[in-house]
């Protein structure tokens, strides 16, 4: 027996245009390509010169020239995988960035694609310009980074999902779209698949996609599994070091504070860890405190229009599904964590939009509706999405600028290194470590903090090999074996310090094959 959940969703399509109708304009294609445009013309030209922090973690697992720094146990290797065609062939951070912005603009076209059979190819082009036109979005797209091409992969699983009482094909993409998602970011994708599991088993119309979320699942995290045995003793043990890393999931910070946290980073910093900055710009966050209601609004508008109700609900419960532990479970913040549930809440908000323009028209159940309302309505809702926007490319501007400056740092960092003798095969260790490291070719190590990598008795013996340099941000003091090596002030930043140690010639050959 049908329920309103295993409706199918037709009466969310636009009709089909008759046979010599001109073509329907693609909005979902001028939407990707406006998408590319942007990152290459406003993004790329600010990023191109250096790569950040993570994104030298992830790149080094790939790039054949230089040593693989650290990977810790949160960590998925999908985005270094999806990277390494690129820097097989070279390492070349703009064309780097170049071949990612474009693309991400082709991701963005299949995973909202799958959304036009579900809502109309208008809908589907609004629901990826909301999500495209987020300041994130932009700044992620050319970045070696997972969350994006996790939303990305989250949109279109949900949207093949409600394809499966319809579509044969549906199970299989499914599955596919899942598998990327958890070779990505395998936490994400468990939260994502929570709500799709439940409505797979309560409903029958899509009891088919259990095998497909089970599989998908199964082959994604199949990778990340093995190398829990291989470097952490198994599952329990890379969870447990995992969570030790993030701070403690929950533990000895309240609850919901990683919700504060997001509410103060929305507008940058890019990572906010510890999170004791002002509320920026508190005006620019009143759409990210408004999408609570929004949603609510567009399912309560489903239930009173008769609308497919899973078309609207089950998106938004995986949008607040893969929320949770970055709201309720961290201590710090990052914009780009919020990136799959942005992605999942596009298109029900979309839907909401195009509605309410829809319902302002006259109709025989509307005959009253004048032009000067659907003038009105119209207004409204491009005047909102315009300033939306705007304020987006606002902050787009500031963040770019901030994401340059401290690649930038970290490259004048390597440069001053260099200068000082530090040349492959070498070592770099301390804070910033790995980002330094990788621009100057060397290998970075850690004797404490999360990325701990190494033993004092390891540096010290690496050291007598090498080159090597201990960072200390200038308050610390640095570890007993560097505090005799000559001090040097590193530009770019006015509290960094390096302690550098060359050894003599003859013990570096002594070490060579």
């Amino acid at each position: 027996m049908a329920t309103p959940l295993s409706r199918p969703p037709s009466p969310f399509r636009e009709p089909l245009p008759r046979s010599g109708r001109p073509r329907p304009v693609p909005w979902l294609a001028l939407v990707a390509v406006a998408y590319a445009l942007v990152q290459l013309a406003f993004v790329v030209p600010h990023t191109h010169t250096g790569l950040g922090w993570d994104e030298t973690v992830y790149v080094s697992q790939s790039d054949p020239r230089t040593p693989a720094a650290y990977f810790s146990a949160p960590r998925s290797r999908g985005i270094s995988f999806l990277v390494a065609p690129v820097l097989a062939v070279s390492s070349s951070v703009p064309l780097l960035r170049t071949v990612l912005a474009l693309a991400s603009a082709v991701a963005l076209y299949g995973a909202f694609r799958v959304w036009e059979s579900l809502l109309g190819h208008r809908t589907a082009a609004l629901a990826a310009l909301l999500f495209a036109g987020l300041w994130a979005s932009m700044l992620n797209g050319s970045q070696v980074m997972p969350n994006l091409w996790v939303a990305l992969c989250a949109a279109a699983a949900v949207g093949w999902f409600l394809r499966i009482p319809t579509d044969p094909r549906a199970r299989w993409w499914l599955a596919g779209a899942l598998c990327l998602a958890t070779l990505l970011r395998l936490p994400d994708s468990g939260w994502l698949s929570l709500p799709l599991l439940l409505t797979a088993v309560c409903v029958q119309a899509y009891r088919p996609a259990v095998p497909a979320l089970l599989g998908g699942l199964a082959l994604g995290s199949a990778q990340w599994v093995a190398e829990a045995y291989v470097r952490f003793g198994g599952i329990g043990e890379r969870l447990h070091i995992a969570d030790a890393t993030e701070g403690g999931m929950a533990a000895g910070h309240g609850f919901g504070a990683g919700a504060a946290a997001a509410l103060h980073s929305l507008n940058g910093p890019l990572l906010c860890r510890p999170c004791h900055v002002p509320l920026h710009a508190p005006t620019l966050t009143l759409w990210w405190l408004a999408l609570p209601l929004l949603a609510v609004t567009a399912l309560v508008f489903t239930v009173r229009r008769r609308r497919p109700f899973a078309v609207t609900a089950l998106p938004l419960g995986c949008a607040a599904s893969v929320a949770v532990p970055y709201l309720f479970l961290l201590n710090y913040s990052a914009p780009r964590f919020f990136l799959p549930t942005y992605a999942l809440l596009a298109p029900p908000l979309a839907a909401l939009a195009t509605s309410a323009l829809r319902n302002a028209r006259p109709g025989p159940d509307r005959p009253t509706c004048s032009r000067r309302r659907r003038f009105a309505t119209a207004t409204a809702v491009g005047v909102l999405l315009l300033a939306h926007l705007g304020c987006q490319a606002g902050v787009l501007t500031q963040t770019t600028a901030q994401s340059s400056a401290l690649s930038r740092t970290y490259r004048q960092a390597a440069d001053r290194l260099r200068q000082l003798g530090i040349h492959p095969p070498c070592l770099v260790s301390g804070p910033h470590a790995q980002p330094v490291g990788y621009d100057a070719g060397c290998a970075s190590g850690d004797i404490q903090g999360n990325n701990r990598s190494l033993t004092p008795l390891q540096l010290r013996r690496q050291a007598s090999r090498q080159p090597t340099a201990v960072l200390t941000d200038g308050h610390s003091p640095p570890p007993a074996l560097a505090r005799s090596w000559p001090k040097h002030l590193l530009p770019g930043h006015g509290h960094w310090v390096a302690y550098i140690w060359v050894p003599p010639p003859w013990a570096v050959r002594a070490t060579q094959p």
